[in-house]
């Protein structure tokens, strides 16, 4: 099966799924872009917008980070978006086991992928892929490698909206990414 229709397969068994809905509402949002992607970018959850669209990143937030992928001279075409978890939680915040079992899917999604650089946007996204949530205030910044992939903390797009210090921690993030995809090119 080729990856293209395996993370249609993928978007399927997340749209299916009882347990992801579970104290959530609004469209699945599995994620989208390239299924040849150097680069996936993990947040938290849907928001209002995504449930609605069933889109990754189209809100304030999303619109942020799509500029900043534009900005450091990728396309949006080519990189992979999502969440590990699928659907808009009732409460706001994921809970632990809205993201232990939603980051099942996107364990197989990244396997199809082959990513060179994950970028974790947020404590949620460091508590899906590393087990563990990262005090990104101190850690944005540092690259964690794992399973053969460069894992880049950052801060949440929705921080960055909020405080003008996320911003330039977000934006200082994004030049680390180009600078470690041009390295990993040399190779």
């Amino acid at each position: 099966m080729g990856k293209e229709k395996e993370l249609q397969r993928i978007a399927a068994e997340i749209a299916a799924c009882r347990i992801c809905r579970r104290g959530c509402t609004g469209e699945p949002v599995p994620g989208e872009g390239s299924s040849e992607a150097r680069v996936v970018f993990v947040g938290e959850a849907p928001g209002k917008e995504e449930a609605k669209t069933g889109r990754p990143f189209v809100g304030r937030s999303g619109k942020l980070l799509r500029q900043m992928i534009r900005d450091i001279g990728l396309d949006e075409q080519d990189v992979f978006i999502t969440s590990p978890v699928h659907y808009l939680p009732l409460r706001g915040t994921p809970t632990k086991d809205m993201v232990l079992h939603g980051r099942e899917y996107l364990f197989r999604q990244l396997k199809v992928i082959q990513p060179e650089v994950i970028m974790l946007l947020g404590a949620t996204a460091s508590l899906a892929l590393l087990d563990r949530k990262a005090e990104v205030a101190k850690e944005h910044g540092n690259v964690v490698e794992q399973d053969g992939r460069s894992c880049l903390i950052t801060v949440h797009p929705a921080y960055a909206i909020r405080f003008q210090k996320g911003r330039e921690l977000l934006a200082e993030d994004f030049g680390r990414l180009k600078r470690l995809l041009r390295k990993k090119s040399r190779r």
